[in-house]
Protein backbone atom coordinates (compact mmCIF):
# COMPACT_ATOMS: atom_id res chain seq x y z
CA UNK A 1 0.00 0.00 0.00
CA UNK A 2 0.89 3.80 -0.26
CA UNK A 3 1.80 6.02 2.31
CA UNK A 4 2.78 9.85 2.35
CA UNK A 5 5.66 10.17 4.61
CA UNK A 6 7.16 13.40 5.94
CA UNK A 7 10.85 12.40 5.98
CA UNK A 8 12.65 15.22 7.75
CA UNK A 9 12.13 18.74 8.51
CA UNK A 10 11.88 21.63 5.66
CA UNK A 11 9.63 22.44 3.22
CA UNK A 12 7.04 20.07 1.03
CA UNK A 13 9.75 18.50 -0.71
CA UNK A 14 10.54 16.80 2.25
CA UNK A 15 7.22 14.71 1.71
CA UNK A 16 7.87 11.09 -0.48
CA UNK A 17 5.60 8.06 -1.40
CA UNK A 18 6.52 5.33 -0.31
CA UNK A 19 5.23 1.09 -0.71
CA UNK A 20 4.78 -0.80 2.68
CA UNK A 21 2.88 -3.76 3.90
CA UNK A 22 -0.71 -3.33 4.99
CA UNK A 23 -1.53 -3.13 8.49
CA UNK A 24 -3.51 -5.54 10.54
CA UNK A 25 -5.78 -4.20 12.77
CA UNK A 26 -5.13 -5.22 16.54
CA UNK A 27 -8.21 -6.27 19.08
CA UNK A 28 -10.66 -2.96 19.56
CA UNK A 29 -9.78 -2.13 16.10
CA UNK A 30 -10.68 -1.73 12.25
CA UNK A 31 -9.12 -0.88 9.72
CA UNK A 32 -9.84 2.00 6.91
CA UNK A 33 -9.25 1.79 3.20
CA UNK A 34 -8.53 5.31 3.12
CA UNK A 35 -10.66 7.13 0.06
CA UNK A 36 -9.51 10.64 1.26
CA UNK A 37 -7.55 12.41 3.50
CA UNK A 38 -7.47 16.14 5.27
CA UNK A 39 -4.71 18.46 5.23
CA UNK A 40 -4.01 20.36 8.22
CA UNK A 41 -1.71 23.09 9.38
CA UNK A 42 -0.44 21.10 11.90
CA UNK A 43 1.19 18.99 9.98
CA UNK A 44 3.43 21.66 8.73
CA UNK A 45 4.29 22.32 11.83
CA UNK A 46 5.60 18.78 12.18
CA UNK A 47 7.07 19.26 9.41
CA UNK A 48 8.92 22.26 10.46
CA UNK A 49 9.77 21.03 13.73
CA UNK A 50 6.98 23.35 15.72
CA UNK A 51 4.48 20.79 17.01
CA UNK A 52 5.00 20.04 20.50
CA UNK A 53 2.98 17.07 20.18
CA UNK A 54 4.96 15.72 16.57
CA UNK A 55 5.89 12.11 16.01
CA UNK A 56 9.40 11.86 15.21
CA UNK A 57 10.58 11.93 11.59
CA UNK A 58 10.26 9.89 9.47
CA UNK A 59 6.65 9.39 10.02
CA UNK A 60 3.50 9.35 8.45
CA UNK A 61 1.13 12.25 9.49
CA UNK A 62 -2.77 12.90 9.15
CA UNK A 63 -5.46 12.99 11.40
CA UNK A 64 -8.27 11.71 9.48
CA UNK A 65 -9.53 9.97 6.92
CA UNK A 66 -12.75 8.97 5.38
CA UNK A 67 -12.97 5.26 3.08
CA UNK A 68 -14.14 1.43 3.72
CA UNK A 69 -13.92 -0.89 6.55
CA UNK A 70 -12.33 -3.49 5.08
CA UNK A 71 -11.44 -5.91 8.17
CA UNK A 72 -11.56 -5.90 12.31
CA UNK A 73 -9.50 -6.89 14.78
CA UNK A 74 -10.44 -8.75 17.72
CA UNK A 75 -13.71 -8.24 19.64
CA UNK A 76 -15.51 -5.91 16.43
CA UNK A 77 -18.40 -7.14 14.41
CA UNK A 78 -17.70 -8.82 11.25
CA UNK A 79 -21.17 -6.74 10.38
CA UNK A 80 -18.97 -3.80 10.53
CA UNK A 81 -16.54 -4.79 6.76
CA UNK A 82 -17.73 -2.93 4.52
CA UNK A 83 -18.82 -0.11 6.34
CA UNK A 84 -18.47 3.54 4.78
CA UNK A 85 -17.21 5.79 7.88
CA UNK A 86 -15.32 9.01 8.56
CA UNK A 87 -12.09 8.51 11.18
CA UNK A 88 -10.05 10.20 13.38
CA UNK A 89 -6.38 9.23 13.61
CA UNK A 90 -3.54 10.46 16.22
CA UNK A 91 -1.06 10.03 12.83
CA UNK A 92 -1.01 7.66 10.03
CA UNK A 93 -4.36 9.32 8.13
CA UNK A 94 -1.80 9.52 4.82
CA UNK A 95 -1.70 6.07 4.17
CA UNK A 96 -3.82 3.71 1.35
CA UNK A 97 -5.07 1.72 4.82
CA UNK A 98 -4.72 2.69 8.17
CA UNK A 99 -5.98 0.69 11.80
CA UNK A 100 -8.19 2.79 14.33
CA UNK A 101 -9.57 2.00 17.56
CA UNK A 102 -13.32 0.66 16.46
CA UNK A 103 -15.32 3.66 18.29
CA UNK A 104 -13.33 6.24 16.01
CA UNK A 105 -14.32 5.21 12.94
CA UNK A 106 -17.75 6.87 12.30
CA UNK A 107 -20.10 5.60 10.64
CA UNK A 108 -21.15 8.01 7.76
CA UNK A 109 -24.99 9.26 7.79
CA UNK A 110 -26.82 8.48 4.34
CA UNK A 111 -26.32 10.31 1.36
CA UNK A 112 -23.08 11.92 2.86
CA UNK A 113 -20.35 11.83 0.16
CA UNK A 114 -16.53 10.68 1.13
CA UNK A 115 -15.35 14.34 0.43
CA UNK A 116 -17.77 16.32 2.49
CA UNK A 117 -16.90 13.43 5.12
CA UNK A 118 -12.85 13.72 5.27
CA UNK A 119 -13.25 17.55 5.00
CA UNK A 120 -15.29 17.27 8.41
CA UNK A 121 -12.88 16.19 11.63
CA UNK A 122 -10.11 18.47 12.74
CA UNK A 123 -11.67 21.61 11.26
CA UNK A 124 -14.76 21.29 13.05
CA UNK A 125 -13.46 19.60 16.21
CA UNK A 126 -11.78 22.76 16.67
CA UNK A 127 -14.66 25.19 15.87
CA UNK A 128 -17.05 23.42 17.99
CA UNK A 129 -14.18 23.65 21.28
CA UNK A 130 -13.81 27.15 20.58
CA UNK A 131 -17.66 27.95 19.77
CA UNK A 132 -19.40 25.13 21.76
CA UNK A 133 -16.89 24.46 25.16
CA UNK A 134 -14.36 27.38 25.54
CA UNK A 135 -16.35 30.49 24.61
CA UNK A 136 -20.24 29.12 23.73
CA UNK A 137 -21.76 31.41 21.08
CA UNK A 138 -25.11 33.04 22.09
CA UNK A 139 -27.75 34.76 19.91
CA UNK A 140 -26.70 37.76 18.62
CA UNK A 141 -22.72 37.39 19.70
CA UNK A 142 -20.47 39.13 17.71
CA UNK A 143 -17.38 36.37 16.08
CA UNK A 144 -14.85 37.84 14.99
CA UNK A 145 -12.88 34.59 12.19
CA UNK A 146 -9.35 35.78 11.18
CA UNK A 147 -9.09 33.47 7.97
CA UNK A 148 -12.42 33.04 7.51
CA UNK A 149 -11.87 31.72 4.25
CA UNK A 150 -9.37 28.52 5.59
CA UNK A 151 -10.32 24.95 6.74
CA UNK A 152 -10.78 26.13 10.57
CA UNK A 153 -12.49 29.36 9.50
CA UNK A 154 -15.21 27.79 7.55
CA UNK A 155 -16.17 26.01 9.89
CA UNK A 156 -15.88 28.96 12.46
CA UNK A 157 -18.13 30.92 10.45
CA UNK A 158 -20.73 28.09 9.91
CA UNK A 159 -20.66 26.94 14.00
CA UNK A 160 -21.14 31.07 14.59
CA UNK A 161 -24.21 31.02 12.19
CA UNK A 162 -25.81 27.89 14.13
CA UNK A 163 -25.54 29.57 17.37
CA UNK A 164 -27.24 33.00 16.07
CA UNK A 165 -24.05 34.51 16.07
CA UNK A 166 -22.96 37.37 13.44
CA UNK A 167 -19.68 36.67 11.48
CA UNK A 168 -17.01 39.39 11.01
CA UNK A 169 -14.43 38.04 9.18
CA UNK A 170 -10.71 38.58 8.02
CA UNK A 171 -9.13 37.33 4.52
CA UNK A 172 -7.02 37.99 1.92
CA UNK A 173 -8.77 40.81 -0.46
CA UNK A 174 -9.36 37.96 -3.25
CA UNK A 175 -11.46 35.91 -0.83
CA UNK A 176 -13.85 39.16 0.05
CA UNK A 177 -16.37 38.54 -2.27
CA UNK A 178 -16.95 35.07 -1.29
CA UNK A 179 -17.57 35.88 2.07
CA UNK A 180 -19.86 38.95 1.68
CA UNK A 181 -21.72 36.42 -0.25
CA UNK A 182 -21.92 33.96 2.79
CA UNK A 183 -23.21 36.58 5.07
CA UNK A 184 -20.22 37.73 6.76
CA UNK A 185 -20.93 41.45 8.15
CA UNK A 186 -17.69 42.88 7.75
CA UNK A 187 -14.57 41.62 5.78
CA UNK A 188 -11.34 43.61 6.03
CA UNK A 189 -7.94 42.00 4.79
CA UNK A 190 -6.33 39.73 7.21
CA UNK A 191 -2.84 41.47 6.61
CA UNK A 192 -4.16 44.38 8.78
CA UNK A 193 -2.04 45.60 11.37
CA UNK A 194 -4.55 47.43 13.01
CA UNK A 195 -8.07 46.16 12.88
CA UNK A 196 -9.98 46.70 16.14
CA UNK A 197 -10.81 50.01 15.37
CA UNK A 198 -12.87 48.73 11.83
CA UNK A 199 -14.26 46.18 14.27
CA UNK A 200 -16.02 48.78 17.01
CA UNK A 201 -17.03 51.02 13.72
CA UNK A 202 -18.69 47.99 12.45
CA UNK A 203 -20.50 47.04 16.07
CA UNK A 204 -21.84 50.46 16.59
CA UNK A 205 -18.58 51.00 19.22
CA UNK A 206 -19.60 47.80 21.31
CA UNK A 207 -16.42 45.31 20.03
CA UNK A 208 -16.70 41.43 18.99
CA UNK A 209 -17.97 39.45 21.60
CA UNK A 210 -15.58 36.62 20.44
CA UNK A 211 -12.24 36.36 18.59
CA UNK A 212 -10.51 33.42 17.10
CA UNK A 213 -7.10 33.97 16.48
CA UNK A 214 -4.75 31.62 14.51
CA UNK A 215 -1.89 33.44 13.51
CA UNK A 216 -0.38 34.12 17.16
CA UNK A 217 2.18 36.67 17.87
CA UNK A 218 1.58 40.30 17.32
CA UNK A 219 -1.80 39.95 16.03
CA UNK A 220 -3.15 38.85 19.65
CA UNK A 221 -3.05 42.15 21.51
CA UNK A 222 -5.20 43.79 18.27
CA UNK A 223 -7.59 40.87 18.41
CA UNK A 224 -7.93 41.84 22.21
CA UNK A 225 -8.54 45.39 21.76
CA UNK A 226 -11.13 44.12 19.16
CA UNK A 227 -13.59 42.59 22.11
CA UNK A 228 -16.08 44.62 24.11
CA UNK A 229 -16.61 43.98 27.66
CA UNK A 230 -16.93 40.13 28.38
CA UNK A 231 -15.19 39.20 25.49
CA UNK A 232 -13.84 36.09 24.71
CA UNK A 233 -10.16 35.91 22.88
CA UNK A 234 -9.62 32.06 21.73
CA UNK A 235 -6.08 31.60 20.14
CA UNK A 236 -5.80 28.16 17.90
CA UNK A 237 -2.69 28.18 16.25
CA UNK A 238 1.00 29.45 15.45
CA UNK A 239 0.63 29.61 12.12
CA UNK A 240 2.80 33.08 11.48
CA UNK A 241 5.38 31.42 12.53
CA UNK A 242 5.36 29.65 9.53
CA UNK A 243 5.99 32.84 7.36
CA UNK A 244 9.07 33.17 5.36
CA UNK A 245 10.27 29.63 5.84
CA UNK A 246 9.41 29.02 9.02
CA UNK A 247 11.85 27.01 11.42
CA UNK A 248 12.81 27.81 14.48
CA UNK A 249 13.70 31.80 13.25
CA UNK A 250 10.11 32.31 12.38
CA UNK A 251 8.70 30.65 16.42
CA UNK A 252 11.12 33.14 17.90
CA UNK A 253 9.92 36.16 15.94
CA UNK A 254 6.27 35.30 16.59
CA UNK A 255 6.93 34.33 20.19
CA UNK A 256 8.97 37.48 20.43
CA UNK A 257 5.60 39.76 20.07
CA UNK A 258 3.53 37.70 22.14
CA UNK A 259 2.01 40.13 24.81
CA UNK A 260 3.46 38.36 27.47
CA UNK A 261 3.83 40.96 29.99
CA UNK A 262 0.30 43.20 28.77
CA UNK A 263 -2.06 40.34 29.09
CA UNK A 264 -1.34 39.69 32.60
CA UNK A 265 -4.49 38.25 35.53
CA UNK A 266 -5.16 42.15 36.26
CA UNK A 267 -6.12 43.29 33.15
CA UNK A 268 -8.46 40.66 32.27
CA UNK A 269 -10.10 41.19 35.55
CA UNK A 270 -10.17 44.62 35.06
CA UNK A 271 -11.20 44.79 31.15
CA UNK A 272 -13.60 41.60 32.05
CA UNK A 273 -12.81 39.51 29.09
CA UNK A 274 -10.95 36.38 29.12
CA UNK A 275 -8.50 34.17 26.90
CA UNK A 276 -8.25 30.52 26.11
CA UNK A 277 -6.73 28.52 23.95
CA UNK A 278 -6.72 25.08 21.27
CA UNK A 279 -4.63 22.50 20.64
CA UNK A 280 -6.96 19.60 19.53
CA UNK A 281 -4.03 17.47 19.53
CA UNK A 282 -3.67 18.14 23.43
CA UNK A 283 -7.15 16.56 23.34
CA UNK A 284 -6.79 12.84 21.73
CA UNK A 285 -6.37 11.52 25.17
CA UNK A 286 -10.15 11.91 26.10
CA UNK A 287 -11.49 10.15 23.51
CA UNK A 288 -14.39 10.06 25.05
CA UNK A 289 -14.92 13.86 24.25
CA UNK A 290 -13.84 13.47 20.62
CA UNK A 291 -16.28 11.14 20.06
CA UNK A 292 -19.36 12.59 21.38
CA UNK A 293 -18.74 15.74 19.99
CA UNK A 294 -18.33 13.69 16.82
CA UNK A 295 -21.48 12.18 16.30
CA UNK A 296 -23.03 15.89 17.16
CA UNK A 297 -21.57 17.36 14.13
CA UNK A 298 -22.11 14.39 12.07
CA UNK A 299 -25.96 15.00 13.20
CA UNK A 300 -25.71 18.55 11.95
CA UNK A 301 -24.21 17.30 9.07
CA UNK A 302 -26.62 14.54 8.45
CA UNK A 303 -29.24 17.65 8.82
CA UNK A 304 -27.46 19.83 6.35
CA UNK A 305 -26.87 22.40 9.58
CA UNK A 306 -22.97 22.76 8.59
CA UNK A 307 -21.49 21.97 5.05
CA UNK A 308 -17.68 21.30 5.10
CA UNK A 309 -16.47 22.82 2.24
CA UNK A 310 -13.63 21.19 0.02
CA UNK A 311 -11.17 23.10 -2.16
CA UNK A 312 -8.98 21.04 -3.90
CA UNK A 313 -8.08 17.30 -4.37
CA UNK A 314 -4.83 16.21 -5.56
CA UNK A 315 -3.29 12.57 -5.29
CA UNK A 316 -0.41 11.87 -2.61
CA UNK A 317 1.90 12.01 -5.31
CA UNK A 318 1.06 15.80 -5.77
CA UNK A 319 1.19 16.52 -2.12
CA UNK A 320 4.10 19.21 -2.37
CA UNK A 321 1.79 21.16 -4.25
CA UNK A 322 -1.12 20.49 -2.23
CA UNK A 323 1.13 21.86 0.95
CA UNK A 324 2.37 24.53 -0.92
CA UNK A 325 -1.23 25.74 -1.89
CA UNK A 326 -2.20 25.68 1.89
CA UNK A 327 1.14 27.40 3.66
CA UNK A 328 0.29 29.93 0.90
CA UNK A 329 -3.22 30.07 1.91
CA UNK A 330 -4.53 29.89 -1.15
CA UNK A 331 -7.34 27.33 -0.12
CA UNK A 332 -10.64 28.43 0.56
CA UNK A 333 -12.09 25.27 2.67
CA UNK A 334 -10.47 21.78 2.67
CA UNK A 335 -7.60 20.63 0.87
CA UNK A 336 -7.91 16.86 0.68
CA UNK A 337 -5.28 14.15 -0.38
CA UNK A 338 -7.17 11.22 -2.80
CA UNK A 339 -5.52 7.39 -2.03
CA UNK A 340 -8.41 6.07 -4.49
CA UNK A 341 -7.46 4.23 -7.61
CA UNK A 342 -6.98 6.44 -10.48
CA UNK A 343 -6.00 10.17 -8.46
CA UNK A 344 -7.85 12.66 -7.45
CA UNK A 345 -11.07 14.09 -8.73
Amino acid sequence: MRQLVTTRRGGPDALVVRDVPAPAPSPGEVRVRTALAGLNFADVMVRLGLYPDGPALPAVLGHEASGEIDAVGDGVPVSRIGERVVALCRFGAFSEQVCVPAAQAFALPAGIDLERAAALPVNYLTAHVMLRVLAPVQPGDRVLVHSAAGGVGQAACQLARLGGGEVLASASPAKHDLLRAQGCRLVFDSRAASFAALVKEATEGRGCDIALEPRHGRWIMESYRALGEGGRLILHGFSSAAEGGGGVAGAIRTLARVPWLTLNPLRLMNDTRSVGGVNLGRLWHRADRLVAWMHVLLGWLSAGDIAPVVDRIFTPEEAAAAYRRLEERRNVGKVLLDFRAGGAA
